[in-house]
């Protein structure tokens, strides 16, 4: 007999369902009911098939049943709720409840069943009418997970082959060009990778379980390659990511990868992938290469730096840096942000969620360019049209009394700290420098003070574009008379290891070796034509990292780095030892770096000494020498012929459709759509 789970702390008696309380009053999540109603479900004991019926009756009276309201099928956030609002309850529900009804139906009245299946099949009518943007992925996931599944569950071949289908289209789409659009993101990739696993796992249909988990080994590759060794964390630039994974207040990431291994939602070669990475490496991803979104990620053993080339949303992490922190209880985190009207962090709750974690949002527009160590960032005040300030924010998480703050060849010893035009900023904190050079700001206002400051516990550079009283800002409005381009907020940024320099002092003078090139058009107003150009680029020790953006559209028109420019790779992962160094000018041909991952369109694809090829688009490999291991992951819809050449041997694949080919010290496995015949060579 089991025994009974125990309650949750959060378990209110009065309502069944589980409570969160701040300020405002206390509610009460729908999806969070639904999880624990499964919980209980799968437990079994007859004390918790009990409690699940009225945790399941709470939730129930949480979906909008009314046929005259347009998203009939949908459920409350929390049972507060008036009315839908969140239009992702509905499959965050549904994601527990068809699972559940799925595996122990029969635990429940039969009453209860079929109201549950009313409930499911009201729930897909929505799903089906919402028919999410395969753009937004950890919706698309749970679309495709509740759909396939809940078509089976309800003996509706019409539902489930929508489902099939939208799945084929995400993966389509996404191999556009490589990477999800919700990119790296702690929260929604591991929403997406439960979402395929858990498919993988029910789904009937043959075809469309082999899709979930290669598309599921995917992302759980790059998910890999941004778990830092270091710190243990999921480092940035994220696309989406709630505040406490931002500063380090979860579990490190490194946990829930290694449950994912335990439990088998990622491959067992995820391990090597962990396991196998160089020290220092650069990985490079796009996520939608026609509206110019990729990312960077240098990884070294004490820090990672990641940036963003544009911020897709108010969530994102465009510009973060990771590293150790020996003796202290939480790795350090440098984030960036740009804030209107002097916010932080606890003035805003995410959307509508009064119940959710708050949130420090980024509002301002950003390009940015890395290289390695290097990186420039520019930040405009789009959307600032009224207000008291806007600037941008530099945050060095629990780091208000770091070991070093210097301001070009001068220690700081007292804070708040006003930095001079021209200075750069170094931080010496835990294993790592950090300077930062304010670049090109442009006014809004005569007051636009840098400066560092203490604040909560967290060390704060302030760049402000405006200060001052409460205005609107005529010149912001596009169509506008006034409209001159939108006002930047640009900056230069290096990390290094403490162990580099004698002091943070060294850094600061070794930076002013280098060679700063900015260039500003003149302003005109804008008459819905031409540009206004910013140029800013950096130069030292024969590299180089720049940016060119128009101010008028906001477009970002060029990056470049020491072999040149910097183009849209669908994913790209090679050793620090690859990089070309003591270069004396940028070239375009110099030798490209040797991958260790890597994926393209192209039919050739070489990772960690081995080649794969195919006559079909959407081909990727990752390996690993040491373990004699290579995996290449074929994506398009048409059967191919695959070949994969290793040091080791190589093999031949025939009538190869969406699969993986994994090569293990000699011993070939495939799991492929369509009838693929292995030849070994």
């Amino acid at each position: 007999m089991p025994i009974p789970l125990p309650l949750p702390g959060d378990y209110n008696p009065a309502t069944h369902m589980l409570a969160h309380s701040n300020e405002t009053g206390t509610y009460h999540e729908s999806r969070k009911a639904a999880h624990f109603a499964a919980r209980l479900v799968a437990n079994g004991a007859p004390e918790d098939l009990a409690l699940a019926e009225k945790v399941l009756d709470a939730v129930l009276a949480c979906q909008e049943t009314d046929p005259a309201d347009p998203h009939a099928g949908n459920f409350y956030w929390m049972a507060e709720d008036s009315h839908v609002e969140d239009l992702n309850a509905v499959e965050f529900c549904l994601e527990a409840l068809i699972p559940m009804i799925l595996r122990h139906r029969e635990r429940l009245a039969e009453t209860l069943q079929s109201r549950v299946l009313a409930a499911i099949r009201l729930g897909l009518d929505e799903i089906r009418r919402l028919d999410v943007l395969v753009a937004y992925s950890n919706i698309t996931a749970l679309d495709i997970l509740n759909t396939c599944l809940g078509g089976e569950l309800l003996d509706d071949p019409v539902i489930a082959h929508r489902g099939y289908t939208k799945l084929r289209q995400w993966i389509g789409f996404t191999c556009r060009s490589g990477h999800p659009m919700e990119y790296n993101s702690p929260t929604y990739t591991a929403v997406s990778l439960r979402a395929l696993a858990l498919l993988a796992e029910s789904v009937q249909d043959s075809d469309t379980r082999i899709r979930a988990r290669a598309f599921a080994a995917r992302l759980a590759v790059s998910a890999a390659l941004h778990i830092h060794p270091g710190t243990g964390r999921w480092v940035a630039p994220h696309s989406r990511a709630y505040h406490p994974s931002v500063v380090g207040a979860t579990p490190p990431e490194i946990e829930r990868v290694q449950g994912w291994l335990a439990d088998g939602t990622i491959p067992d070669w995820i391990g090597d992938v962990l396991d196998q990475r160089p020290a220092r490496y650069t990985v490079t991803e796009t996520a939608e290469a026609s509206r110019g979104i990729g990312f960077t990620t240098h990884v070294t053993p004490a820090w990672a730096l990641g940036v963003a080339s544009t911020s897709t949303h108010s969530q994102s992490d465009v510009c973060m840096l990771h590293y150790t922190r020996p003796g202290v209880e939480k790795p350090g985190v440098l984030y960036s942000r740009y804030v209107f009207n002097d916010k932080w962090f606890g003035d805003f709750y995410h959307a509508t969620d009064r119940s959710r974690q708050r949130n420090l949002l980024d509002e301002g527009s950003f390009y940015g360019v890395m290289e390695g160590n290097r990186a420039i960032g520019v930040y405009a005040a789009r959307g600032f049209a009224q207000g008291h300030s806007a600037k941008a924010a530099f945050i060095w998480t629990g780091c208000a009394e770091p070991e070093e703050i210097w301001i070009d060849g001068e220690a700081v010893t007292a804070l708040p700290a006003d930095i001079p035009p021209g200075a750069t900023v170094v931080v010496g904190s835990g294993d790592v420098y950090t300077a930062l050079r304010p670049l090109t700001r442009m006014a809004l206002g005569k007051e636009t003070p840098a400066r560092l400051l203490q604040r909560e516990g967290d060390l704060v550079l302030e760049l402000y574009n405006y200060r001052g009283a409460e205005k609107r800002f005529w010149e912001m409005g596009w169509p506008g008379a006034f409209f001159q381009g939108y006002p930047i907020c640009a900056f230069y940024l290096e990390v290094a290891d403490r162990l580099d320099y004698a002091n943070g002092a060294a850094m600061a003078q070794a930076l002013v070796t280098g060679e700063w090139q900015e260039s500003l058009e003149a302003p005109y107003t804008f008459p819905a034509a031409g540009e206004r150009r910013y140029v800013a680029s950096y130069r030292r020790d024969e590299r180089e990292v720049g940016i060119e953006i128009d101010l008028m559209g906001w477009r970002l028109l060029r990056r470049w780095e020491s072999r040149g420019e910097v183009g849209w790779p669908m994913l790209a992962a090679y050793g620090e030892g690859t990089q070309i160094a003591q270069r004396t000018q940028i070239v375009a041909d110099l030798p490209p770096p040797v991958y260790f991952a890597q994926q393209n369109n192209e039919g050739r694809v070489e990772a960690a000494g081995a080649l794969a090829e195919c006559a079909a688009p959407g081909l990727w490999l990752w390996g690993s020498p040491e373990t004699e291991i290579w995996v290449a992951g074929h994506f398009g819809e048409q059967a191919t012929t695959l070949r994969l050449t290793t040091p080791k041997g190589g093999v031949t694949v025939t009538g190869m459709g969406m699969g993986l080919l994994r090569w293990e010290k000699g011993s070939v496995t495939i799991e492929a759509v369509g009838k693929p015949e292995v030849v070994m060579e």
